[in-house]
């Protein structure tokens, strides 16, 4: 079973890398861009825990894992419809997991263009990859954010998402539009999965936890919007991996039930699934933070600010449709993920 895995050197990707690879019927091609959006040496550390040499990463080169038989990875990036369709020719892949994207709600409001070329056109380019060299599954990253300003306490996927605030949030949107469409049109097998929070070791530097928990060591101010009054559905990294897996392997499928007249968003009459992958228990922000504190060893130095443009109040999980299906729930506590992170966080630092 061959699979390609997109935005492999990031967060999400590395640690479904780390996944799969320990499944020798599985063989994985990853591609990432490794932009500069965050510390690329993050980015290049984490293919490395991978086996993937630094020295021999160049652009459209592929390189052969030392630590995994099964895994490779090309330095490459997913708006390159050519290069991307030549690789998927070349290995006849079975099951796609899209990951790569620009990231970043605040990022959006201060840079659009990144995201309509990162989010809109490479996903086009993925779904015409799919279309052209026919997939059993495509897999792909969309977000909580896309709830926008639904009020409704959990989110639930069978809701209407038309109002979001950010145009990253749009951008997610508008892939599961996109995801239906080519669903619908060529029968191709799509599952997005709205991700909540996410954090964990080897996670991103521009997240809030990790922001907090480099403030804390330092003893800088750490800034807390809307003056600590936000509830957040933090997803550890390894519920999320396993969600993805979860669904990965079970292709979404036509729903014979589906009512034209009262329309399911998170289903169709096409091979179509939207589902939430959050732990269903949302943390206040304060909570959070001060689990950081006792973790770090030190007490947080607050700034307290306004919420920011783009921001949204809470998020949280409704995670029904993961339970029913495949019988999973993301469950790690808060705090046993927090206490993972931080053991990361201070040897990769090398914070005593």
């Amino acid at each position: 079973m061959k699979v390609l895995i997109t935005g492999s050197a990031g967060f999400i990707g590395y640690h479904l890398v780390k996944k799969l690879v320990n499944n020798k019927n599985i063989y994985i091609v990853g591609i990432d861009n490794i932009n500069d959006y965050y510390d690329t040496d993050l980015k290049f550390n984490r293919i490395a825990d991978c086996g993937i040499e630094r020295s021999k990463v160049n652009w459209h080169r592929e390189v052969q894992s030392t630590k995994y038989n099964n895994y490779k990875f090309i330095r490459m990036t997913v708006e390159s419809k050519g290069e991307l369709m030549s690789l998927c020719d070349r290995e006849g892949f079975d099951y796609v997991v899209h990951l790569a994207a620009q990231a970043g709600v605040r990022y959006s409001i201060q840079n659009p263009d990144a995201y309509a070329q990162s989010n809109l056109v490479s996903f086009l380019n993925i779904l015409e990859v799919c279309r052209h060299t026919p997939v059993k599954h495509l897999v792909y990253a969309s977000s909580s954010s896309v709830y926008g300003l639904n009020a409704t306490m959990p989110f639930s996927v069978h809701d209407n998402v038309d109002h979001p605030v950010s145009l990253y949030a749009a951008s997610k949107k508008a892939n599961e539009l996109m995801a239906h469409t080519y669903s619908h049109l060529y029968r191709i097998p799509t599952s997005g999965l709205r991700f909540f929070t996410v954090y964990g070791p080897w996670g991103r530097p521009d997240m809030a936890y990790f922001l907090f928990a480099k403030a804390i060591s330092e003893g800088k101010p750490i800034k807390v919007f809307n003056h600590g009054k936000m509830r957040r559905d933090f997803t550890y990294i390894d519920d999320i991996v396993d969600g993805i897996v979860n669904v990965m392997d079970n292709p979404a499928t036509p729903d014979p039930n589906w009512d034209a007249n009262n329309p399911d968003p998170s289903r169709s009459t096409a091979p179509y699934r939207i589902y939430n992958i959050g732990n269903n228990n949302p943390v206040e922000l304060m909570d959070f933070i001060r689990q950081i504190e006792k973790n770090i060893g030190k007490e947080a130095i607050l700034d307290y600010n306004d919420i920011q443009p783009g921001d949204v109040m809470a998020t949280w999980a409704n995670v029904d449709d993961l339970i029913n299906n495949f019988n999973y729930k993301p469950d790690t506590p808060i705090a046993t993920g927090l206490e993972k992170f931080t053991k990361w966080y201070k040897e990769y630092y090398l914070i005593g």
